[in-house]
């Protein structure tokens, strides 16, 4: 990406009136948290310690047939409690204090966008800061989890606790769906970033904006790159950096 283009995507914000965000893995890299699908990211080879697939592990059966191993595997590949939130995260957040980003939808569940000061945040696939516990319903947040090794449980009732984010066969919060509908159709710019918009059904709501202006930053192609009137495969970290400075935030 060139001056031009980083120029062109901050008159394009400052224009706005209405952005939404929707983001996936490749938001968090610069704050330290791998991807899933890219070279040394979740999916890559080399978890011989665990004699089943991360697709499996993170799947609603594993979690109830072997919720030690669940817990595990999450401990160490899920969580990051000491990441921070990145040029991009942040410019996020700038944009919605200033009353132009409507909503930021995330396939994250890292609470990053949360810590960057983001209020307007929905997760499609839930988040690592909370849980519920499986008896009782009590929620408890992440330090539960980080507190001990082990399945952790509730101390009011004894129940696990499961974490509060969408694993494999579940649905996704129908309620956090119709929201982000809602904030694409009344967009009048969409900033896509950091996805490779393959996982469905969340990919499919990029399909649903049909107002104004579409940018894309991901680095590397996407089914929706013919659709984009702006394509960034800069790391947004850097971008947002730049537009950040563009704006007047930094």
């Amino acid at each position: 990406m060139n001056r031009d283009s980083a120029d062109q995507l901050a008159d394009w914000i400052g224009q706005a009136g209405r952005i939404v965000f929707f983001g996936g893995a490749g938001t968090s890299t610069e704050s330290g948290i791998p991807d899933f699908r890219s070279a040394g990211g979740l999916y890559d080879s080399g978890y011989d310690e665990f004699p089943y697939s991360p697709e499996e592990m993170l799947s609603r059966d594993f979690f109830y047939r072997h919720p030690e191993t669940f817990y595990r595997f999450y401990r160490s590949r899920m969580l990051y409690p000491d990441a921070r939130p990145n040029p991009f995260h942040l410019l996020l957040a700038d944009l919605e204090r200033e009353g132009k980003l409507n909503a930021v939808i995330t396939q994250n569940i890292d609470g990053l966008h949360q810590k960057a000061g983001s209020r307007r945040v929905l997760e499609v696939h839930g988040s690592v800061l909370s849980n519920t516990c499986t008896e009782c319903g009590a929620r408890y947040g992440l330090e539960a989890v980080l507190a001990g090794d082990g399945v952790p449980l509730c101390p009011a009732c004894g129940g696990a606790l499961k974490p509060d984010v969408v694993l494999y066969g579940e649905m996704l919060n129908s309620d956090v769906m119709e929201a982000a509908v809602r904030a694409i159709e009344e967009a009048d710019l969409m900033l896509v970033g950091g996805t490779s918009l393959t996982v469905q059904p969340a990919a499919s709501l990029v399909g649903m904006f049909t107002g104004g202006r579409l940018a894309l930053l991901n680095r590397t192609p996407t089914p929706y790159d013919g659709h984009a009137d702006l394509l960034v495969t800069e790391p947004m970290g850097a971008v947002a950096q730049r537009v950040r400075t563009a704006l007047g935030y930094v």
